[in-house]
């Protein structure tokens, strides 16, 4: 039960009554990154990093404090305590590592003959405001080297700014191109006393990714010192100037600016002078550095304002303590700041970008952008985005466009215009079908491209999907995660077969609505589950707690309910509402301990439900199809209580590219997108009294709920339709403005999402 509110923090702005602008321009006044704390999801394995970036912006401009390890995916760990340097590229809660380009380094009185990354680290503190982070911004105090160091970044520009404290030292700048991955090829060259360029060309979880970087001083480069390495990469040797030692005397401060191209140096010059103009002295880096970082905490309250909320006081339902409304507010925005980290920029300010090919391409009429993590965020951040950025979801599908030319297939997991092949399914086809469905296209030619390039993704034979179609279910002694491909597979098929249907192709829909019951070839109905086969044999023994290699990081418990597409036929095979929910009831209340192979990704355990992992995300949010939404209520709760708190460590598991953080704004608002594709939104419990969602449109949707007397959903009303006792809302009803409002209580109701005409299968189906 909510308690009474005893502090409202109303985050509200005046809104001009002959206002037609969208919402970016509406809430200006309002300072909303005073809420975002970056420091979040940096501990624990949230795997979050908390340098400077811009929204969606190509540089992500942060320390670096590991050089190796799951733990430090990111460039950073909250535990880890030294830093290395300060890079240009980063990964936003990911569990694989690459990335942090191009490092850089302050130093006083270095004298090693060797440029070693053991001997120019430096220790840090977190506290007494030693490091302070905030959108655009990052300090932090170098105690090795008695030096401050502030980063702040543009869209496609950085700015670094190095105050040196120590007195009668030579005051230096390491700049490091090998750290972490192994280098195919860079380069490091002095152009003049100013200016400094080179690449950086490696290969990890990226197979071949180059960063050109073009770096100007404020001060000039009195002496230098280039360390040449040779090594062997595949058979071919090469020696390179890979790391510099530049000295600028005894000047206090040191600016740099730096622009970055997946392209050439000279694009990372443009890059740069697009937002930073040449100029010369200390003075004019100071000033550029404070215009650039004004611009960038005004760019995220543009974004972050897109949903503004009003927050209470009020009581955790897990343990009673008070969750106060400034952390309600700090937990949101920080989620709303995760969100827009990635898919990040890719094209250059003259339309170039690097393609999967390894060629250049152009595309001026729209951005091109990287970081797809698809398996993660099909399933709430890019339904997100079909909300609140449906101008850059076109810019997405241009990039998928863009990549099925390149190279014959959508996107996968793609990092840097390179295919990792990295999880499973081929979850573009789920982006593509959302935006569709939710009204946002390509002119015909390029959307029946795309349609055709939704296909090519069955006919490949690779990673079990020609099994998968021809066998009807993936072998589980030909390929790894045998169970989830196959449930994947089935929730792809359908989303082709949805799109096919509104583009008119009833024979193609047809095919792949049958491809998407699949998954009944790997329900056992004598257990429930969802279950391995070998050659058309069931796998023995079975436990649905064991993590094992036919389940992708998860166990059968954790995948058993991946069937968001055909809830209805799911049940079915269940045995009814009441199996299916009661089924539920056992994921959540039965022990939360797993057998067989230990995963770190498997976190966040409410029983045998993984909130720290993917597969789980939409399981809550099942209890409205069986006719209990009250269930639902109260596992949210229970979930943003225990997984989401405003510290360091406050996220359970990775953040995924802003996966984690989509899920807890949607839940938090009050409803959830259960199956990507359709228009219809399960409901869950509002957090919030007030939210406002400023569209593009220049409409406003406003949520309002009195969170104050219970997290019971009693009704609901929207535009048309008041006293609502259904628990799904649909699209158009998010999308068009108006108002919102729940009516919630201190018990469940007996009739709101009961009656089988008002469950959320109803809408969805």
């Amino acid at each position: 039960m909510m308690m009474k509110a005893t502090l409202k923090t109303i985050l509200m702005v005046t809104l001009s009554l002959a206002c037609t602008l969208s919402c970016t321009k509406q809430t200006e006044t309002a300072d909303l990154t005073q809420y975002v704390n970056p420091m979040i999801g940096t501990a624990f394995t949230g795997h979050t990093f908390p340098g400077a970036t811009y929204p969606f912006g190509m540089i992500q401009l942060s320390p670096d404090n590991g050089l190796g390890g799951w733990e430090v995916c990111s460039g950073y760990h909250y535990d880890e305590p030294c830093i290395y340097g300060f890079s240009h590229t980063h990964l936003n809660g990911t569990g694989c590592a690459d990335l942090c380009d191009v490092t850089f380094m302050p130093v006083s009185g270095y004298t090693k003959e060797k440029i070693e990354a053991d001997d120019f680290k430096s220790e840090y503190r977190h506290d007494g405001g030693n490091e302070v982070a905030s959108p655009g911004y990052y300090r932090v105090n170098l105690d090795r080297w008695n030096v401050s160091a502030e980063l702040t970044t543009g869209q496609r520009g950085a700015m670094h700014h190095y105050t040196y404290q120590d007195k009668g030292k030579d005051h230096q700048m390491v700049i490091d191109l090998t750290l972490r991955e192994y280098l195919i090829d860079a380069t490091v060259k002095v152009v003049d006393e100013y200016t400094v360029c080179g690449l950086r060309r490696t290969h990890f979880w990226a197979n071949d990714h180059p960063v050109y970087f073009y770096a100007e001083f404020s001060e000039p480069i009195v002496d230098s010192r280039l360390e040449e390495m040779t090594w062997n990469f595949r058979g071919e040797t090469k020696t390179r100037p890979v790391k510099a030692l530049l000295s600028f005397g005894d000047k206090k401060e040191v600016y740099v600016r730096v622009g970055i191209s997946s392209v050439s140096e000279e694009n990372a010059r443009l890059n740069l002078r697009a937002e930073l103009a040449q100029s010369k002295g200390t003075k004019q880096f100071a000033h550029q550095f404070n215009a650039l970082q004004k611009g960038t905490k005004a760019a995220w309250n543009e974004y972050l304002s897109k949903i503004e909320v009003e927050a209470a006081d009020r009581k955790r339902a897990t343990d009673g303590t008070v969750f106060t409304a400034q952390e309600q507010l700090t937990s949101f925005y920080t989620a709303m700041y995760h969100t827009a980290i990635a898919p990040s920029l890719y094209s250059d300010v003259n339309g170039e970008y690097r393609g999967m090919d390894g060629k250049v391409h152009v595309s001026k009429e729209h951005a091109q952008y990287n970081v797809f993590s698809l398996w993660d965020t099909y399933r709430a951040l890019h339904p997100l985005f079909t909300i609140i950025e449906r101008e850059r979801t076109k810019d997405f599908l241009y990039s998928f466009l863009s990549i099925y030319r390149e190279c014959g297939k959508l996107p996968i997991w793609e990092l840097q215009r390179n295919e990792t092949n990295c999880m499973i399914g081929y979850h573009s086809v789920s982006v593509i079908a959302d935006a569709l469905m939710k009204g946002i296209t390509l002119p015909d030619d390029e959307m029946n491209e795309l349609f055709e390039a939704m296909q090519e993704s069955t006919r490949k034979k690779e990673f079990g999907i020609d099994t998968f179609h021809e066998l009807g279910y993936v072998n589980s002694n030909e390929q790894d995660e045998s169970v989830s491909k196959t449930l994947e597979m089935c929730y792809d098929d359908w989303c082709i077969a949805t799109v096919a249907e509104k583009l008119g192709h009833k024979d193609i829909a047809k095919k792949f609505y049958e491809s998407s019951l699949y998954y009944h070839y790997i329900f056992d109905p004598s257990t429930g589950f969802m279950r391995p086969k070998i050659d058309g044999e069931w796998l023995t023994p079975f436990d649905p707690t064991e993590v094992n290699r036919h389940f992708t990081e998860a166990n059968s418990w954790q995948y058993s309910f991946h069937v968001q597409h055909n809830i209805k036929d799911h049940m079915a095979l269940l045995g009814g509402d009441k199996a299916y929910g009661d089924k539920l009831d056992g994921l959540f209340e039965g022990p939360s301990a797993t057998k067989g192979d230990e995963k770190s990704d498997i976190t966040g355990l409410i029983g045998q439900y993984a909130h720290g992992n993917e597969p789980s995300h939409h399981d809550i949010y099942l209890f409205d199809a069986a006719g209990r939404p009250w269930r639902t209520a109260e596992v949210v709760h229970q979930v943003t209580d225990l997984f989401y708190q405003p510290v360091p460590d406050g996220l359970c598991g990775n953040d995924d590219c802003g996966q984690m953080s989509a899920w807890y704004i949607f839940t938090t608002l009050g409803f959830y997108p259960v199956c990507p594709g359709k228009t219809a939104y399960a409901v869950g419990s509002p957090h919030f009294p007030l939210a406002k969602i400023h569209l593009e449109s220049g409409k406003t949707t406003t949520i309002t709920s009195n969170t104050a007397d219970g997290i019971y959903v009693q009704q609901m009303d929207v535009p048309g339709s008041t006293n609502a006792l259904r628990s799904f809302l649909n699209h158009d009803e998010v999308l068009q403005g108006g108002d919102i409002r729940f009516t919630l209580g201190s018990k469940p109701s007996a009739d709101f999402g009961v009656a089988p005409e008002n469950r959320y299968i109803t809408g969805a189906e």
